[in-house]
């Protein structure tokens, strides 16, 4: 018999990857209202690169904040889910974005984390990472 496992495995697994895309969107939906409700305007969402994806791309006044998104049950485990290597992927795509938008340079430019968690607002953690690659 050849495959990876047995068909009620791979169905389970195809759920549980549904479940968890599910429950990004939601956070990333819940993320981007959040910024908007304190006066950030969001220019690019789920903004895909040869490098990555960044969940959200939003502006305030000079600043143009590239921002990650987790859906956790704790602040540490969120903040442990950011690894260098999803740091890396962000910083490579963001990148591509300001080759791709020249003006953004002009502006401040930093790297948030939102947390979000079952009942509570969103947090939102500024310069959360450097943008070294």
């Amino acid at each position: 018999m050849t495959g990876t496992g047995s068909a009620p495995d791979q169905d389970r697994q195809l759920e549980q990857r549904r479940k968890a895309y599910g429950l990004g969107l939601s956070a990333e939906t819940r993320a981007a209202w959040a910024l908007r409700l304190t006066g950030w305007r969001i220019l690019k969402t789920r903004y895909k690169t040869k490098a990555g994806e960044i969940d959200l791309i939003a502006k305030r006044g000079k600043v143009v904040a590239f921002v990650e998104v987790k859906a956790r049950r704790s602040r540490t485990s969120a903040m442990e889910a950011v690894t260098p290597a999803s740091q890396r992927r962000i910083v490579n795509a963001a990148k591509i974005f300001i080759a791709q938008h020249p003006k953004a340079a002009f502006f401040t430019l930093r790297f948030d984390v939102i947390i979000v968690r079952p009942w509570r607002w969103p947090e939102r953690i500024a310069n959360a990472f450097e943008g070294k690659s």
